[in-house]
């Protein structure tokens, strides 16, 4: 198989990049549009997008789980997606809810609306939390995330909200867990910042993107398409269906890669590789890591789900676009229906729920049929007030080996021994959620892979000291639900 492209801009340095989701994409579409590189794209699975990409359940447009487009974006990053999409970029209100004390609040939280349903016992332990916090005595010993929330926010909205949905997304008591999850995952640290944020979506107060989020008419994979077709039309090769068998070094340097493709095995050269793949399947690539890196990489662990798609005949479920589901009596952390996220009326007559199920390989619900997860599913529904009356057609599923990283008290030495010997091999930059186990939103992949491009110079040299300077703004990234 040939994968040289052809000699038109053999004078530009040609880039290697590994991995066709959302910051391969990205990186892919700046780096030509702007003339920058020849650009080749490696992907193992079918298709462009990963776990940012659509497809059709039925009819219905579904996605990986809940997936928005945040305002909250970088601006290079929101113009260019508006760019790309034009008039199929929705502006779109959120309109979810969460269970907290059994009862339904409006999510994201509104002022009026969880001053009327949040159970007066909860209301008036939150209240309580905010007047003692000046005299609450501090956590005692190493930080971790259950400290730092104990702390900022106060025992009633950690234990019933925060500490039993990490529970729920990562299989580990909230001790157990970093400080770096809260530091990522809790933008508001403190009752008070909590309220204050419920007021700036009050009417009158609100911007216009206050409370609302960005969403592609056809689906959230639509942006990964619309970068796809942007970086083939500049140039970019894309190999689809090609497993990278091993990354070849001499020294402290890269220089190239083997594949393994329908017709055999390839080499292939390049200036540079940038790998958003995995860093713990990239580390097993690369021709023979020393021993630490090897055992760090090894204990480094990402978080598994599940993702149930249960079709009902009918048009609507409810009408919210998402619930969210933090007790741990339920095993399901949030629950969307797609149709809700477009304001799509079609197809008529199904509607499709999906579910996120978190759960790594070997857990009972790992190995469990479409149709058994789906009777589990339709019972969950109805222990929470929401039962299914109508047909179900049937259930299919996804399951996603790396879907979270997991944030544990020991991971961020393992993480630094792999990461600082990947940042110490030239031709080799890697970025991504997966790259650099971040828990980010899809706009941080694309602000990542802009970074990345914006540091590498015409000879396909990487700035290493500008790029540190962009690694630094990464680790203050945080989440937005």
């Amino acid at each position: 198989m040939d994968v040289s492209q052809s000699d038109a801009g053999q004078d530009k340095p040609h880039i290697i990049i590994l991995g066709a989701g959302p910051a391969g994409l990205a990186a892919a579409h700046t780096l030509t549009r702007n003339g920058q590189a020849r650009v080749t794209v490696i992907e193992w699975a079918g298709q462009a997008g990963g776990n940012s990409a659509s497809f059709p359940v039925e009819g219905v447009i579904c996605d990986y789980g809940s997936h928005r487009f945040h305002p909250a974006a970088e601006p290079e990053v929101l113009a260019d997606v508006k760019e790309l999409l034009g008039d199929d970029l929705l502006l779109r209100p959120r309109h979810g809810r969460i269970r907290l004390g059994g009862k339904w609040i409006h999510f994201p939280l509104k002022l009026t609306d969880a001053l009327m349903r949040l159970p007066k016992p909860f209301a008036l332990s939150l209240i309580g939390d905010m007047a003692l916090k000046p005299f609450r005595k501090k956590s005692q010993g190493p930080e971790t995330f259950s400290s730092v929330l104990y702390d900022g926010l106060g025992p009633t909205i950690s234990e019933n909200f925060y500490f039993p949905y990490v529970r729920k997304l990562w299989g580990l008591d909230p001790d157990k867990l970093a400080v770096t999850l809260a530091e990522r995952r809790v933008g508001s640290g403190s009752v008070g910042k909590i309220l204050m944020k419920m007021l700036r979506l009050m009417p009158g107060l609100r911007s216009e993107t206050a409370g609302r989020f960005y969403y592609p008419r056809q689906g959230f994979g639509q942006i990964s398409d619309a970068m796809l077709d942007s970086a083939r039309q500049n140039g970019a090769e894309f190999l689809f269906e090609t497993e990278i068998t091993r990354i070849e070094r001499d020294g402290n340097r890269i220089t190239g890669l083997t594949l393994q493709t329908e017709n055999g095995e390839t080499r292939l050269d390049g200036d540079l590789i940038l790998s958003t793949i995995p860093l713990t399947g990239l580390t097993r690539l690369i021709d023979e890591p020393p021993a630490d890196v090897v055992e760090a990489a090894r204990t480094i662990r990402f978080r598994g789900m599940i993702l149930l798609y249960l079709v009902l005949e009918t048009d609507q479920f409810t009408e919210f676009d998402a619930h969210y589901f933090p007790e741990t009596s339920i095993p399901i952390s949030r629950m969307s229906e797609p149709k809700n996220y477009s304001a799509s009326a079609d197809p008529k007559g199904v509607t499709v729920l999906c579910a996120e199920l978190p759960c790594d390989p070997g857990e009972k619900w790992w190995d469990m049929s479409d149709e058994d997860l789906g009777r589990a599913f339709t019972e969950w529904l109805g222990q929470l007030g929401l039962p299914v009356t109508v047909p179900v057609r049937r259930c299919e599923t996804r399951r996603l080996g790396h879907a979270y990283p997991v944030y544990d008290v020991d991971y961020q030495s393992r993480f630094d021994t792999v990461d600082q010997w990947l940042l110490g091999l030239d031709g080799l930059l890697v970025f991504g959620r997966q790259g650099l186990f971040a828990h980010d939103n899809t706009h941080h992949a694309f602000a990542m892979a802009y970074a990345a491009a914006d540091c590498i110079g015409p000879d396909g040299q990487v700035d290493r000291a500008k790029w540190n300077e962009y690694r630094d703004i990464f680790a203050t990234h945080i989440v937005e639900d």
